[in-house]
């Protein structure tokens, strides 16, 4: 294997290399890549983020984080249709980027409105992005709206959002053509409308991931308190295009966010003030080691934290993210159960009379 596949390996294929490998020489040679590598990646991450950040203000650096997950996953991942078709569904996405989190936080004052702007983004993001389900699609798109949604911008502010976001749309339309243009398919993009089934199980994930995440920010909401989109990230994660998935997903999901806000405590409190804005970073180092769910769930929360601590103080940013994690992912499960027991019965009752 070159060291340029070596690089494109995962942390799990990464790691599982490492293991079966019994020459020591061989062994610390594919230990040093897979340092480089995660190094590597942080470094391009921070540089993106950065730019964007020095470009469109330090309030949208969200957008590079956005930009920068759909660029790594249209790098591999497709939609399932014609690739010149899934140029559209790019712009489509990002349209809805662009406009859906304003329009979402424009409707604040009113909850249900919001969270009617929020069902249609997220069913659009979902029959846009999510045609192939085992891309995982979702955890970029709709994340990216979440994010954008949390972390809104008005304004001069926004004008440069739209701008970052329109560049960010070129950069993931010339590497998706270039890497996806000799996919054989024959879909169209409107067939990822026809297709649309509230019969079939993965129109039905469209619909269950959307409800469920819409209204545990709607929730959220009612009750006043922020960072709903917390919730949101939570319950997108454990929702799960197959609901077998989604009790072991809940379970790390709630346990790791608790084991990375403790982790969290006892960085805040050893290292001095000045280091505060260096714990994010060093989260993102944490989550190139992890090769699983759990400890990624974990150091995921450093970010976040580190962000909210400086706005609510860090006892208040711990208590909320846990809770807003907990519920979503125990949200999700009861939703997930309840939803999956009524489409039981229904498919009875249609088989008795049939």
């Amino acid at each position: 294997m070159t060291f340029y596949q070596e690089l494109q390996l995962s942390s799990v294929g990464s790691k599982q290399l490492i293991k079966n490998t019994t020459d020591p020489k061989e062994k610390r040679r594919h230990i040093l890549i897979y340092n480089f590598k995660v190094y590597l990646v942080m470094a391009f991450c921070v540089a993106v983020v950065s730019l964007y950040s020095k470009l469109t203000g330090s309030n949208n650096s969200v957008v590079g984080v956005t930009v920068l997950l759909a660029v790594l996953v249209l790098r591999q991942a497709d939609f399932g249709i014609r690739t010149t078709h899934g140029l559209i569904s790019i712009a489509g996405i990002f349209g809805i980027l662009m406009a859906g989190p304003r329009l979402a936080n424009m409707a604040a004052p009113h909850p249900f409105a919001a969270f009617l702007v929020n069902v249609v983004c997220i069913l659009l993001l979902m029959i846009l992005g999510c045609h192939n389900v085992i891309m995982y699609n979702h955890s970029t798109f709709v994340l990216g709206y979440l994010l954008l949604l949390g972390y809104d911008v008005t304004g001069q502010e926004y004008a440069l959002r739209i701008a970052g976001l329109f560049i960010g749309m070129l950069i993931c339309m010339a590497i998706f053509y270039k890497n996806q243009k000799n996919r054989p398919y024959r879909r169209t993009f409107l067939d990822l409308f026809r297709e649309f089934d509230i019969r079939s199980a993965r129109s039905r994930w469209y619909l269950k991931l959307t409800l469920i995440v819409s209204s545990a920010m709607l929730f959220m909401n009612l009750l006043g308190l922020p960072r709903a989109m917390w919730a949101g990230i939570a319950c997108m994660s454990v929702c799960l295009p197959f609901t077998e998935d989604c009790a072991s997903r809940a379970g790390n999901r709630g346990l790791f966010n608790i084991v990375g806000c403790l982790l969290f405590i006892v960085l805040y409190l050893a290292l001095p003030e000045s280091m505060y804005p260096y714990i994010g970073m060093i989260g993102g180092i944490g989550v190139g080691y992890s090769a699983g769910y759990a400890w990624q769930t974990a150091f995921n929360t450093f970010g976040a934290l580190s962000i909210a601590a400086g706005l609510f103080g860090m006892p208040a940013a711990v208590a909320l993210r846990i809770g807003a994690n907990v519920f979503g992912a125990a949200y999700t499960l009861i939703c997930n159960k309840v939803v999956d027991k009524i489409a039981e019965r229904i498919y009875i009752r249609k088989n008795i009379t049939a």
